[in-house]
């Protein structure tokens, strides 16, 4: 993988991180955006600062964008783009303000499109490349709370697969990962003591899982010598969560 760098939005936290620390270990180079500057800076001190950059990103500035994957490519070969950048709300679809649905969408699928449109028109010069689309089962499955949150990752498991068609003759793969409850900091606001037994009851392993559970698959994905066949999918690392129906009460 030397000589290959790894673009991520959202990467100084949570499954982004994840994925970038994993990188690293697999030899990858890691350009890593995030735009939380606090996170960014506790991230430089877990990756190794010779292999990774760090810059400080809004997802939804499309001129950013389209500069920092450029820069991220100048030196080293884009083989690979995560987009994990997220923002999530519980709230019932009645109580929804129009806003927080339109700046949920902005970033989940927008923030996202822009990072997987920048990433492929790079590769598409360069021979090709995989593209990973961080959406969730609430993309797959109904889920209280969910109205802008499901919608935005239900977008983008179709955006995946509508850029696996049109990227194929490019060789750029476009793949969508799908986690279920993931122990992150944006779980860890959201999901009270309520939600987390909600989430419990319908989970056929009982447990949310770590950061580090993702990464495998993610990995997996983003490796042309694993998964070279492999494009316009949305595969779930969720626990079971997606194909559970009734279960045996405490099992």
């Amino acid at each position: 993988m030397d000589g290959k760098v790894l673009a991520i939005t959202g990467g100084a936290s949570g499954i982004g991180l994840a994925i970038a620390e994993a990188a690293l270990a697999e030899g990858w180079r890691a350009a890593v955006a995030d735009r939380d500057a606090v996170a960014l800076e506790r991230a430089r001190g877990r990756l190794d600062p010779a292999r990774a950059s760090f810059t400080a990103l809004d997802v939804t500035d499309e001129d950013a964008m389209e500069a920092w994957i450029v820069g991220a490519a100048a030196s080293c070969r884009l083989a690979g783009a995560v987009a994990a950048a997220g923002i999530a709300a519980d709230v019932p679809a009645l109580d929804t303000p129009a806003d927080l649905f339109r700046r949920i969408l902005e970033v989940n699928v927008t923030g996202t499109f822009l990072l997987a449109r920048s990433a492929g028109r790079v590769m598409r010069d360069a021979g090709g490349g995989a593209v990973l689309l961080i959406a969730s089962v609430s993309g797959l499955r109904g889920a209280k709370g969910r109205a802008a949150y499901g919608a935005s990752k239900a977008a983008v498991v179709n955006l995946a697969q509508v850029m696996a068609l049109e990227g194929a003759a490019h060789g750029i793969r476009v793949n969508a990962l799908c986690p279920g409850p993931v122990e992150t900091p944006l779980v860890a606001r959201l999901h009270g003591p309520e939600t987390r037994a909600q989430w419990l009851r319908h989970l056929p392993m009982r447990r949310y899982a770590a950061p580090e559970e993702i990464t495998p698959m993610a990995l997996f994905l983003l490796d042309e010598r694993k998964s070279g066949y492999l494009t316009g999918q949305a595969i779930a690392v969720d626990g079971g969560y997606a194909a559970a129906g009734l279960m045996t009460p405490g099992n």
